[in-house]
Order: C-alpha cells, then sequence, then structure tokens
C-alpha cells in the first residue's frame, strides 16, 4: 500500500485538517449534522464486507496452502483512490482513533455475528518495529485490537509476537520480492502465554500476504496453537 506522498505542502495541508476539521476525509466537502470523518455520499461508496466471512473469501484464498488457519476475514476491500484507502491511511499515518474505533468496532462485530471465531482466545496485533513504533507513536493494528477487544471480550496479548528487524516499504517490491523481504523478521518472547490457545492475528491491511506469513514462520513452534486472520482490509484482485 502506497503511504501519503511527502510534499513540500504536506505541513499546509495537516495544518488546514487540524483548522477544519469538519471536512470528509475523502472528498474533502464539508460535513453536516451528525457526520463525522466521512460525508454520507462517500460513507455509501464503501465496500463493505467486500470478502465477508465465507470460506472463499478473498483474504482466505490469498494465504490458503501458505498458513494452516482456521478462519480468515477482512471488512472491506481496499482499492487504489477509493474510500477504503482514505479509511486506512487515516488510521495508520494520521492516528484518526476515532475511525479506527469505529472500524475496529465493525469488523469485530462481524467476526462474531460470522460465527466462525467463536473458538478464539485473545486478539494479537501485528508489531511494528520499536523504531517505527517510536516515529509513529502508535501502531495501527493495536488500536483495532482495542476496538475489538470491547466487542468480542477477548484479551488482547500484545508482547508475545515482535519485529526485530526494521522493513523498508514493501509498496514496489513483486510478490516475490515481498517475500524475501519479511524473511525473519519476527521473533517471540514469553511463548508459553500463547501455548494451547486460539489467537486471531489482526492487521490494518493484507496485500500479498507475506507479513501474515512470516508472523505464522515465528509462531508456528508454539505447541497446540490455532490461528485465525483478521484485516481491516484486504488488498482486491
Amino acid at each position: 500500500m502506497t503511504p501519503p506522498r511527502r510534499h513540500p505542502f504536506r505541513p499546509l495541508h495537516d495544518l488546514w485538517r487540524i483548522l477544519m476539521p469538519h471536512i470528509c476525509i475523502h472528498c474533502g466537502e464539508p460535513l453536516v449534522g451528525d457526520e463525522q470523518d466521512l460525508c454520507t455520499r462517500c460513507l455509501m461508496e464503501t465496500a463493505w464486507r467486500d470478502t465477508d466471512t465465507a470460506d472463499d473469501n478473498t483474504i482466505g484464498q490469498r494465504l490458503a496452502g501458505r498458513i494452516p488457519f482456521e478462519a480468515a476475514a477482512a471488512l472491506m476491500a481496499f482499492r487504489k483512490d477509493t474510500v477504503v484507502q482514505s479509511i486506512v491511511h487515516n488510521i495508520k499515518y494520521y492516528h484518526n482513533t476515532r475511525l479506527a474505533n469505529q472500524y475496529g468496532h465493525l469488523l469485530g462485530e462481524m467476526l462474531v455475528a460470522s460465527g466462525r471465531f467463536a473458538a478464539v482466545n485473545c486478539l494479537v496485533p501485528v508489531p511494528l518495529h520499536p523504531l517505527k513504533h517510536l516515529r509513529r507513536g502508535y501502531n495501527q493494528s493495536q488500536l483495532l485490537c482495542e476496538a475489538m477487544s470491547r466487542v468480542m471480550h477477548l484479551p488482547i496479548e500484545s508482547h508475545c509476537l515482535y519485529r526485530r528487524h526494521y522493513t523498508q516499504s514493501q509498496t514496489h517490491k513483486n510478490h516475490q520480492e515481498r517475500q524475501d523481504n519479511m524473511q525473519g523478521v519476527f521473533a517471540l518472547r514469553h511463548p508459553e502465554r500463547l501455548a494451547d490457545k486460539h489467537i486471531l492475528l489482526v492487521d490494518d491491511i493484507v496485500t500479498t500476504g507475506a507479513t501474515t506469513t512470516a508472523c505464522y514462520d515465528a509462531l508456528r513452534s508454539i505447541p497446540n496453537l490455532r490461528i485465525s486472520i483478521a484485516a481491516l482490509a484486504v488488498v482486491a484482485n
């Protein structure tokens, strides 16, 4: 996923967003009434539950044969220059906790309604490298998990899986390059805390599945571990 392009006027743009918060994050039109972050027209354009929770959903197909997961689902389909991209970018790069809470809540509700995630014991957010976490100030997957936890009534395990290598952006890498770039990136501490559990690995967006696969490579040694996957969005085919 391509991050927002930085340019000389970026600070002015960010200042404008602070001074004029009541505009749609996607189209820039003024918000009216009870609208928050998105105007009604843009909200209606969101690809709600495009991948749903069926066995043949996009995220499940992308990970099939690579990870022995129990269930997989994403709330939305990600396409460039769409409302979904604006939602993901605002959560990922602009620390929009209101959107993270809103869409994490919706993702949690969808998973509960499906019935396919009822056996999950805890939520595990995909971690950031400590340096990136320091620069950004938060982990967007952790924000989603906090909202999901309140809906699903599940604890969050944030300290077992960690990212030990700082990786460069995967935006311009092909599938094989993404896989190579993620080799050995994640590691475990206190693996006994996840033994005999069914975890839900949560990420903001799944593109090729390279990050999810790398997480599994680190987790696979845990005794009797079962894994399910959830993401806010999955890049559409």
